[in-house]
């Protein structure tokens, strides 16, 4: 199987992970790697961070734009709420597809992720098997089905 890209150009998809849980980090990278997506993976780990990355400020000043952010809700200093709200209201990131992939379950957080213009939201399950296929449905949808917006 060739490794999948999404778009003419055969670059890796920019995923951009902000999550706080090093073992969530691990099985997002091994999940990745399993369903062979080709794909530069940057990791932050907390609101802050993400922001200064998204907006290319400090260290990340030479990142690369992510095509994706994978966003955890549930982290220290700024969570995701705060984060996504910051995404999709700066005119010059908006437009990045932000999925919420949390442990919570809690309607006011799927309903308020949604309000704020999240694109998908998922629970991530605790079984590793489970998580894999969460995994593998992500990368189904967003990076076989779905056209990602280019800079």
């Amino acid at each position: 199987m060739t490794p999948f890209t999404n778009n003419p150009l055969t670059r890796p998809v920019e995923i951009l992970i902000v999550e706080d849980d090093l073992t969530d980090i691990k099985l997002t990278q091994r999940s990745l790697e399993r369903n062979r997506v080709l794909n530069n993976l940057h990791i932050t780990r907390d609101g802050i961070e993400a922001m200064q990355f998204l907006r290319q400020e400090g260290d990340f000043s030479d990142v690369p734009r992510p095509d994706i952010v994978l966003l955890d809700l549930n982290m220290p200093r700024k969570d995701g709420r705060e984060t996504l709200r910051d995404i999709k209201n700066d005119p010059n990131l908006k437009a990045i597809p932000v999925i919420i992939m949390t442990t919570s379950k809690q309607e006011t957080d799927i309903e308020g992720s949604y309000l704020e213009h999240a694109n998908s939201y998922v629970t991530k399950p605790v079984d590793m098997e489970q998580f894999q296929k969460v995994v593998e449905t992500i990368n189904a949808y967003w990076f076989t089905v779905v056209k990602l917006p280019s800079d």
